[in-house]
Parts: C-alpha cells; structure tokens; sequence
C-alpha cells in the first residue's frame, strides 16, 4: 500500500526510500526538486473552535477530507505533525486520528516514528552538553553562568524537570547554574526543523540559536560554539519528510512536532511543500483553534515559505459549544441546547478570525453519537445566519464516505479565490504586533507588559532583533490567556509575563499567562495502560 501511495503522488523510483516499518522517507532535494518543477496545489487549512481538553476532531477531520477528495477523483494528500510522547503517555493520548481515518501505522506513528523526535532532543541536548562543556573549559566567549537560556529536552512529561540545577568542578572554580527542561516538541531545534527549507538553511537557523550571554552582556549564538554543524548532522535524515498512508491507502506525510501552544504548531514546511508539489490537494492540519494554530500559520509559516492558503475547515463539535456555552467538562456529553446556543459566540469569534486572515471557510460539525437534533438544528440556523454551509463529517464512524460532503464543500471553497494576509507587518515591534494579535485575534482590550517582560524587549533590542515574527505561547482552552474565560471573552486584557527570541526560528516566542513548557503526567497516565504483547503487538496505544 505504501508503494501504490507513492505511485499516486507521481513518485518514482529512487525518490523515496524505507526508513523503518511502513514508512518511506523523501529525500530533501528530491522535495526541492519537486516543489520547483510545478506550480504548487491547493492547501486546505483544517483549525477548530476553542476546543476542550481532549480536542474537537482536528486530525479525523483532516485525514477524513483527504480520503474522501480521493474518492472524489483528486490526487489528494493530508500533511500532519508527529505526536509528541508527552500527550502519548499522558491524558490526550495519540494523534493519529481515530476510527475509520487514521494514518497508519498508528502505533508506530505514536511511538517515535521514523525517530525524527529523537533525533531532535539528540541535537538539542548536544548543544546543551556544548553549553555546559564550554563553562568547564572557560573557553571565549565566556559565558555568564548565570545568564544561559538554553535548556535540555526530554519527550516525556515530567513536572520534576521544570527546574534543575546543573553543578560541576573545574580547574580553578565550582560552576553552578540553574536552568529546567523544555518537552521535545517545545524545544527551538524543533521548530527549527519545522522551518528549514534544506540542509544550508537548516545548519544557519542551528548557527542562530541563542543560547545565553557572555559577561559583557552580548548574545551567544550556537554558532560561537562551533555546534551548528554537529547539530545539523544529527538531524540530516530527520529532515527528510516521512511518507505513510492512511487507513485506506491514501498518501499521508506526518513530518515534524511542534506544539500549537508553544510553537508554530503545524507540520514541517519541507511535508507541506512536497504534498502540494505532488497533490491537486494538500490538507494541512493547525494546531488547536484559530487564534493559535492558523493565525500562526498565517503570519509565520505562510508568510516564511510563501505559501497561499485556498480555504480552511472550521472544525466544530456539539459538546464543544456546551462547553464553551458554560456547560462543565464533566457534563458535555448530555444535551444541552441552551447551552449551545450560548456557545454560539465562540465559533463565530473563530470564523471572524478566518475572514480577518482572507481565507475562505468551510463550517464543519465533527459528529458524536449524543449529538442531540435540537443542539444540531441550532448551529445550522446560526450558519445561515452567516451565509455559509453546514457540512457534517462521520469519517471516525464511516472513513470517507462519512467526508464526502466536507471534500466537495472545501473545493468550492477554494475555487472562490481566497487570498490569505498577515494580521501584522513582519517588521513591526514585537509588543506592538502582539498588542495587534490581542485586539484583532482575542477580543482583548490591549496588553499588559510585566517588566520582566519589559527586561526581555530590552534585550531583544541589545541583540539587534526587536521586531519580527511573534509567536504567541497561552492557554489553548480560550481565546484570552486564561483556561477559565470560556465563551467570547471581552473586557479583558491579556498579560505578557516574558518574551524569548527564538533566532533559529525566525520569531519571538510571548508567553502570556501561565503556561508551562514542560507539562505534568495526570494521576493515571495513558503509559500505565500501554504494553508490548509476546509476539510483539504494541497494545494500549489510543
């Protein structure tokens, strides 16, 4: 099956090869090669309502359109991030999509894949050994102990690792300093493999990377460490797009980690390009809703690789406007029509966002069997309400054929001639693009900055880089910085606790609210339940 879906994106032979158990690698050139021969597909983002903790349907959602454009006659592709551990072996579980769409092997997809995820914490905590190997020695530039930034990573949630303290015996003098682990899928080097148009750009954006400062105050990039290089070698083949197909056989690349929170939250640019310099139609899932995932596809990952988006799939869920309508988690799988009609406020505040951005939307409703007729008859008032479409999608029960109405709505969508825009200009101030984003993205009133947070945009200007990209780390359970503002939040304001440059990536992480960068295991982790069978079958892997 995975030789007929190379076949199907016009892959010949030598253009790809096997990298572990049902799954193909493509080769970097072979995707600049590609991506340069053809004008590119479409792209069809798939973003979501606010979701809940356990999400809306996102990844079914989109392998779903994708399955079902290919019954409908289109060479089509869906291009997905590699799921992190942490939520494997936590509370949210896999993200391979479910039922009848998933992409397979699912559990070897859950699990590490190819080993790109591993190879990432490799680089990063090569670079973090260099960091403190360079403190030993005393080398120059001399690093201030107590002004280094770079931490180490692991792929797995561990609340212990969110502060640490490094201690070691040189020479002449004890060095002590305290730094923390950041999960894999949070670490820069994984958004920088997200970024890389090939291994020249990949080994410069490594060489970028700041990992502290000297004891004049100056930045200390990767690069003065002579790391890029080692680093980069570490991630040659994990740069390579990894091919897989669906439950049904339809071409599917799952290329790069990392998180919608944190991070630009979508896959590789390197998986984006090869699906639409080989498919009519590449879907491409965002992470968590609009305000997250698309508005970070739009202002950076668009915008960096020059991509147009055709039209996006504004995934909704019943239980999702109980939710946000006021219903508790605990009681949103019981009928609530009151309830979702309040909710209401929510999906329209991520529709208006997706007309802010100029893309065409199609209104989605991921169906659950307590969908209640009433709860259904309401959304489908409020959409025509606003001209558009109800589309409903069963592909977890029915695989494609349960996306059949969703693929054709999401064509015409694109025929319209959408044409996406930045929210901001790429060379405005950091605080005055997020003051921008809070405003035109949140609903909030403006911003408030700590003056750490102030300290952190002196800093950038020291550095040289006070204007760029911004690439906002909050709660992904409301569009304001706080999990408990459900709904339309108004009359707020959101509160800038820090900013980080991530020079490698191109952009200036803001971290409002609290959020953390290494997440905690719940009481009764999904790990306790996984196992490895006798014969070898991976059980347990949801």
């Amino acid at each position: 099956m995975l030789t007929e879906a190379a076949a199907a994106l016009g892959l010949g032979p030598g253009e790809a090869r096997a990298a572990g158990r049902d799954v193909l690698k493509v080769p970097v050139e072979v995707v600049r090669a590609r991506a340069g021969r053809r004008a590119p597909g479409r792209l069809l983002l798939v973003t979501a309502m606010t979701p809940t903790s356990h999400g809306e349907g996102k990844t079914v959602t989109s392998i779903g359109a994708a399955m079902a454009l290919r019954v409908l006659g289109h060479r089509a592709t869906v291009v997905l991030r590699q799921p992190s551990l942490g939520p494997v072996f936590g509370v949210k579980g896999g993200a391979a999509g479910g039922g009848k769409a998933t992409v397979v092997p699912s559990d070897s997809i859950n699990l590490g894949l190819s080993g790109d995820l591993f190879r990432v914490e490799a680089a990063h905590n090569l670079l973090s050994a260099l960091v403190n190997n360079h403190l030993y020695h005393d080398d120059p530039p001399a690093l201030d102990p107590a002004r280094i930034l770079w931490p180490w990573t692991v792929d797995t949630e561990d609340r212990a690792l969110r502060h640490v303290a490094a201690e070691f015996r040189a020479a002449t003098r004890a060095v002590r300093r305290d730094s923390s682990f950041v999960i894999t899928a949070a670490s820069e080097v994984m958004a920088v493999l997200g970024m890389a148009r090939d291994y020249p750009d990949l080994k410069e954006r490594l060489g970028r990377i700041v990992v502290g400062f000297d004891r004049a105050g100056e930045a200390v990039r990767a690069r003065d460490l002579r790391a890029a290089g080692a680093m980069a070698a570490l991630l040659r083949d994990a740069l390579e797009p990894n091919l897989v197909t669906t439950a049904d056989g339809t071409p599917a690349i799952v290329h790069g980690g990392p998180f919608g929170n944190l991070a630009q939250g979508t896959a590789s640019r390197l998986g984006i390009e090869l699906g639409l310099a080989t498919a009519e139609f590449t879907v491409v899932e965002a992470g968590f809703a609009s305000e997250l995932g698309a508005e970070k596809f739009v202002d950076i990952v668009a915008r960096s690789a020059g991509l147009t988006v055709d039209a996006a799939l504004l995934v909704a869920t019943i239980r999702g406007l109980r939710h946000q309508g006021g219903a508790e988690e605990a009681a949103i799988d019981r009928p609530d029509p009151a309830a979702v009609e309040r909710g209401l406020a929510n999906l329209d505040a991520h529709l208006a966002n997706l007309r802010l951005y100029g893309i065409p939307p199609v209104l989605v409703l991921n169906r659950f069997p307590g969908d209640g007729p009433e709860e259904v008859a309401r959304l489908r008032a409020w959409a025509e309400t606003e001209g558009l479409e109800l589309t409903e999608s069963t592909a977890f029960a029915d695989g494609a054929s349960g996306a059949l109405a969703v693929a054709r709505a999401a064509v015409r969508a694109a025929d319209a001639g959408g044409r996406n825009r930045p929210v901001y200009p790429e060379d405005a101030p950091v605080e005055t693009s997020l003051a921008t984003l809070a405003r035109r993205v949140y609903g909030a009133d403006g911003v408030e900055i700590t003056d750490t947070a102030r300290a952190d945009l002196e800093t950038l200007r020291r550095i040289g880089e006070p204007n760029g990209l911004v690439c906002v780390a909050k709660t992904p359970l409301s569009l304001s910085d706080l999990a408990e503002r459900r709904g339309r939040p108004t009359g707020y304001t959101v509160r800038a606790r820090r900013f980080l440059r991530s020079s490698g990536a191109g952009f200036t992480v803001a971290y409002l609210g609290p959020i953390e960068t290494m997440p905690g295991l719940p009481k009764r982790p999904l790990a306790e339940r996984i196992d490895l069978s006798d014969d070898g079958r991976i059980l347990g892997v949801e």
